[in-house]
């Protein structure tokens, strides 16, 4: 029989020309929706082409969609989208959407990272881009790489299309990382603890008692949720483990549906027309809640606690609160870790 130990034994060296590689390592990426570079024309332009673009968000045709979004949407558009990001942005940090995000990243690692595994963060619209991201998690020897959407309720629009884009980017890639794709966790324990925790928080921080709680969801069509988007549904699943953790009746805390956009029916309630019909009807203090939304961005910050709160008072309501996201607090920090390790299960 043949002697094979040499060929376990020894490992023949690489030629002084090989590039150098660095293996072993497995990362984690967590994605959000994306960020403009700045709240002036050009930057919220670019922004909003590459997000209107997305065949997953707007599911028209290119040939009829772009001539529209090219022309009027872009022209005008830009300007008030500007205006909103300007009440919010903040000096030296960018949008909060970008802050939190990069924070949260930085606590996982601090968390979870070290020299086999490391945590970094992309945007699926903006920057820093996926591609950019993914790159470079390779080039730090990456091997597996575990892309998490920070999305807790399924979506096309959404999540579907952070991992079209992290698989779009594994296009271009010759030596390719292993990739997994991060489930939803719109029922997760973590989640639905630290979604608890927060709201109470941020209720006991109040000078007053809300006689109503919303809970304001992202909307989508409802063309979508008809050709068998899960999103509603794990919404509306979301509130109810809230609702059972916390002892809420389905009268005191209500899920709506916000930012709308175009001439087309959304999922309902709308949040805007509950704020201004809970007004009508007697309804004094409300608080609303963003549970869809793991960080502040202009939907929470401008959206509901500036223009919510406007809606509400000027249709006779007298208090009004927007809650704080999950952010970069220790709870949010709980959730990306239970999900972080769930999804990296095996390969540590």
């Amino acid at each position: 029989m043949p002697d094979t130990t040499q060929f376990v034994t020894e490992i023949d060296p690489k030629p002084p020309e090989h590039p150098e590689l660095r293996l072993g390592k497995v990362g984690v990426l967590l994605v959000n929706l994306g960020t403009p570079d700045g709240t002036d024309y050009w930057s919220m332009r670019r922004y909003l082409s590459e997000f209107l673009s997305d065949r997953r968000v707007i599911e028209l045709s290119p040939l009829l969609w772009q001539p529209i979004l090219q022309g009027p949407i872009l022209t005008f558009r830009p300007t008030k989208s500007g205006r909103a990001y300007k009440k919010i942005w903040m000096e030296g940090e960018g949008s909060p959407l970008l802050y939190y995000t990069r924070r949260q990243a930085e606590a996982l690692n601090e968390r979870i990272g070290g020299p086999d595994l490391m945590v970094d963060f992309a945007m699926r619209y903006g920057n820093p881009s996926i591609a950019s991201k993914l790159d470079a998690m390779k080039a730090a020897g990456c091997e597996r790489i575990s892309v998490i959407a920070l999305y807790p309720q399924y979506s096309a629009a959404t999540t579907a299309s952070v991992y079209d884009k992290t698989f779009d980017a594994l296009t271009s890639m010759r030596w390719q990382p292993a990739v997994r794709t991060a489930a939803a966790f719109h029922d997760d324990p973590a989640y639905i603890d630290a979604l608890a925790i927060s709201l109470q928080q941020g209720l006991s921080n109040l000078d007053f008692e809300p006689e109503v709680v919303l809970m304001s969801f992202h909307g989508i069509p409802k063309s979508y949720f008809e050709k068998g988007d899960p999103y509603h549904c794990h919404c509306m699943k979301t509130a109810r483990l809230v609702r059972e953790k916390l002892g809420w009746s389905d009268d005191y805390c209500k899920v709506t549906f916000q930012s709308r956009f175009g001439p087309t029916e959304w999922l309902r309630p709308y949040t805007d027309e509950t704020i201004e019909e809970l007004a009508g009807q007697g309804v004094k203090r409300i608080a609303v809640a963003a549970p869809a939304f793991v960080s502040d961005c202009v939907e929470t910050l401008e959206e509901i606690a500036i223009e919510g709160r406007e809606v509400f008072i000027e249709a006779g309501g007298e208090q009004f609160a927007a809650l704080p996201c999950l952010n970069d607090t220790s709870e949010a920090i709980d959730v990306l870790e239970a999900v972080a390790r769930r999804e990296i299960s095996g390969w540590r």
